[in-house]
């Protein structure tokens, strides 16, 4: 079958890992399902993996691709939950969890294995392309803030980083749970498309708030840590789920977050109850993830570099016929 996958590590210039052609077809195994991909979304960790974080040399060549939709084998339209061993179906009690292209071949092909427990059924509402970006990043966000932030409707949240993937999920969850959104990002085009995604202000990383917020949603770590502190009320809440510009700031703010009792929260991925959550959400109330751009699975490279680069808002999606 067609994939694309990591043949290579390069922690310096990922992309010459990424090859694409003829991979084995997954093979049938006790307690799993083999998917039909419709469509598969690109996240950061598909970058990451081709630099060696989380993924073994031993374990190339990898397909990969964390999210995706498409049809289970008795003809049901369905959507991944991509943390395999969360509950030990199919893999064992002992395996520890670990998300696609870790440990198993993962979802950028024409078809994918995965252990049964782990197939949600898709919203007839949501398109295979919508519903192929909600695993991961969507998912991610929405854990941010409904399980480690714990806001409420009314509440405040900042959002670091408008146009990654998580970033622009949680501006319109937020926006659609009620919640009063800021959002920052230094590009003039990426606040412009916040506001209209529903943030009541976009403004430049560092820049002051009209008020101190409730809880901030960070993503981009060491070089907006120090402006994500400062922005919280006294005891309000710092989840944390990436650090794409590095993980070590210059300033940890360390009296600051004892003296204003603030929490820092580490967050990853999110449960499969969270995701038939979410999938609900998205279905009862209009709100659809924001793609960027819909490829072909052989244009993947097209996506991995427009993904690099930064350049992207929202969701990539690849497809196959």
């Amino acid at each position: 079958m067609f994939a694309v996958y990591a043949a290579r590590i390069d922690r310096d210039e990922p992309l010459n890992g990424l090859e694409s052609g003829e991979r084995p077809a997954p093979e049938s195994r006790p307690g799993w399902s083999t998917v039909t991909v419709k469509a598969a979304s690109l996240n950061h960790h598909d970058l990451w993996s081709l630099r060696g974080v989380g993924l073994a040399e031993d374990k190339l060549p990898m397909i990969l691709g964390c999210d995706a939709a498409g049809i289970d084998e008795d003809g049901n339209e369905v959507v991944l939950h991509s943390v395999i061993g969360e509950s030990g179906h199919g893999v064992g009690p002992k395996e520890p969890r670990s998300i696609l292209t870790e440990r198993y071949q993962g979802t950028f092909a024409e078809q994918v294995s995965v252990p049964t427990w782990n197939i949600l059924p898709k919203p007839k509402e949501l398109s295979f392309e919508e519903a192929a970006c909600l695993p991961t990043a969507w998912l991610t966000a929405y854990r941010m803030l409904f399980t480690n932030a714990g806001v409420r409707p009314g509440d405040s949240v900042l959002v670091q980083g408008a146009g990654g993937g998580v970033a622009t999920a949680a501006i319109v969850l937020g926006k659609a749970a009620g919640l009063r959104v800021f959002a920052t990002s230094r590009d003039e085009a990426k606040r412009k498309r916040a506001l209209e995604l529903g943030a009541l202000e976009a403004v430049e990383p560092g820049a002051r708030l009209p008020h101190r917020v409730d809880a901030v949603i960070e993503t981009v770590g060491a070089a907006t840590w120090s402006h994500s502190v400062k922005s919280l009320r006294p005891g309000g809440t710092l989840v944390i789920s990436g650090a794409t510009s590095g993980d070590r700031p210059s300033h940890a703010e360390l009296t600051r977050i004892f003296f204003l009792e603030l929490k820092v929260v580490g967050s990853t991925m999110g449960t499969k109850d969270e995701l038939e959550d979410l999938l609900s959400f998205c279905a009862a109330t209009g709100v659809r993830p924001v793609i960027d751009q819909v490829l072909p699975l052989d244009r993947a490279r097209e996506g991995f570099e427009r993904m690099a680069s930064g350049e992207l808002f929202g969701k990539i999606v690849l497809t196959n016929p």
